[in-house]
């Protein structure tokens, strides 16, 4: 199943040498450490890790002792998406082609075990692409995603951000 075109991946591979680009894990990671702690979670899986910025993050918050599974296509020496207890997907579904949405969050059902923490934000990036579109491919409310999002997963918990968007606690839908 395919989610990201092969144009786009190599517009994220150049962001990614930008040190400013993936770093809004390190902002949650205080609540994922509390999130994965409270669940009794074993392992996480950071879909669209980047430079796994979150490990860093719950290292820094005094997390240690966790099985760490990175995932994003722009770095593929981290090998396909794996299951977690606890899947985060910080900051990375508003970047998401259009087209591969559904795609997307297929993939994130298949491999979240246990619950999802999904941050989305509403409204442009402050960054724009190679190709002068916003780096948020996807602005779009909260009540947009909400039904793309329960294709999926039951919304256990959903919360506004300082960010202009907000985080979701989700649980999939076995069928």
């Amino acid at each position: 199943m395919k989610t990201i075109s092969a144009e786009y991946l190599k517009i994220q591979q150049a962001l990614h040498s930008n040190p400013n680009y993936g770093v809004a894990s390190l902002a949650y990671a205080g609540l994922v450490k509390k999130l994965y702690e409270q669940t009794h979670s074993q392992s996480i899986s950071d879909y669209g890790a980047g430079k796994c910025n979150l490990k860093i993050g719950l290292e820094r918050e005094g997390l240690t002792n966790f099985e760490y599974c990175p995932y994003d296509p722009a770095f593929p020496e981290y090998g396909p998406p794996k299951t977690g207890d606890l899947v985060c997907c910080i900051d990375v579904l508003e970047h998401i082609e259009p087209d591969f949405l559904t795609n997307v969050l297929s993939d994130l059902a298949v491999i979240t075990r246990r619950y999802g923490f999904f941050t989305i934000a509403t409204g442009p990036a402050r960054k724009t692409l190679a190709d002068g579109r916003n780096a948020h491919l996807i602005q779009k409310p909260t009540s947009w995603w909400l039904p793309k999002l329960v294709e999926f997963f039951e919304i256990d918990h959903l919360a506004r951000s300082a960010n202009h968007g907000f985080w979701v606690l989700v649980s999939p839908i076995r069928r």
